[in-house]
């Protein structure tokens, strides 16, 4: 039950770090004013790495926890790049689809 419960969060919060980061750069060609902050994405990751880490501490399925530890390092890599270079790379697209993926998958994998 309480895997279930961290997919869920994990599934919501990959979710809502895909949308910030597709409707982000949308709204940026509006002129609101707004600009970019790193550290949401900082948040997102840190979220994301402790959900991951919960979830994969007793996974037997060598194969998903690869899933959700690559997903986790692309975050990592695109945000860490955007911190400390201002730098943006769309690899934080694939590792939120990959996330997000994961926790379907082990979301389904639960016996009801």
């Amino acid at each position: 039950m309480k895997s279930k419960i961290l997919d869920a969060v994990g599934i919501s919060a990959a979710v809502l770090c895909l949308i910030h980061c597709i409707a982000f750069p949308l709204l940026m060609i509006i002129p609101l004013g707004i600009s970019h902050n790193p550290f949401i994405d900082l948040t997102f990751l840190i979220i994301g790495a402790v959900v991951v880490y919960r979830i994969t501490k007793n996974m037997p399925w060598n194969r998903l926890k690869f899933l959700f530890w690559i997903s986790i390092a692309l975050i990592a890599v695109s945000v860490l790049t955007d911190l400390i270079f201002e730098f943006h790379i769309p690899l934080i697209y694939a590792g939120a689809a990959g996330l997000i993926t994961g926790h379907i998958i082990n979301f389904r994998n639960h016996k009801h």
